[in-house]
């Protein structure tokens, strides 16, 4: 069931072959343009793939890649849905079929965990983003001109925001960050067991100051842990059918 929680509209959609919602790593909800159509991406535990169109009212599995490469994560990027690959691969997510077009792209990055790597867009700009740990969080974006990885040294006018659940990690970015009350050139992280949001500076990556955040439920149990993310309401994610081969 997917549910808006400030309209309370609702759409039901069938289970996947997986059978267990808590196995899944990431979700992804993008509508089609000028249509009610929407398309529904999960990633699981088992790094498998699953995309659903209501246009066709059905689950369809993306095949296991080849050399053990796997999706790790997802973002809609220029009107398409893009993913990034436990080798730093990056592709576009093909919806008429299930296949991934990759990029030809230079000077990929070796991470040591690939689990921990994100893929982010901000102001139609692609980011790849290594995120360990509060105290490491090295990123990318990615040069279409030259096809190239370019580590950034600093966020600039960007804002990252995290959530960390468990093995889960949530990465978005925000450009223009002090319209909505956050500060530029920083990343702000949250966890499932605190109600705590550390805030550090995009440039040396050290603690610049710890904000409280108010508990969802008082009588909830904090050992259990808060499923706490964050939620930008100007925000809406389309894809375009058009540009889809």
């Amino acid at each position: 069931m997917l549910i808006n929680p400030f309209t309370k509209l609702k759409k039901s959609i069938p289970p996947t072959s997986e059978g267990n919602s808590s196995l899944t790593m990431r979700a992804l909800l993008a509508f089609s343009k000028c249509s009610e159509e929407f398309v529904f991406v999960i990633l699981c535990k088992q790094l498998r793939l699953h995309v659903y169109q209501s246009r066709n009212c059905g689950w369809v599995t993306y095949s296991t890649m080849e050399n053990e490469e796997r999706v790790v994560d997802f973002a809609v990027l220029h009107d398409l849905i893009y993913v990034v690959t436990n080798k730093v691969n990056i592709g576009v997510l093909n919806l008429n079929s299930a296949n991934i077009q990759f990029l030809k792209l230079q000077s990929a990055p070796f991470v040591a965990i690939p689990m921990y790597l994100k893929l982010v867009t901000c102001d139609e700009q692609p980011l790849v983003v290594y995120l360990f740990s509060k105290e490491i969080t090295i990123m990318y974006k990615i040069d279409f001109s030259t096809m190239n990885y370019v580590e950034l040294e600093t966020l600039g006018d960007i804002a990252l925001f995290s959530f960390s659940f468990g093995l889960k990690k949530n990465c978005y970015a925000l450009s223009n960050p002090n319209k909505w009350g956050y500060e530029s050139n920083s990343v702000y992280y949250t966890s499932m067991f605190s109600t705590i949001c550390s805030v550090c500076s995009g440039d040396d990556k050290k603690l610049q100051k710890c904000i409280t955040l108010p508990a969802p439920l008082k009588s909830y149990p904090p050992t259990v842990g808060w499923k706490f993310d964050w939620c930008f309401r100007h925000l809406k994610y389309e894809v375009d059918y058009s540009l889809v081969e």
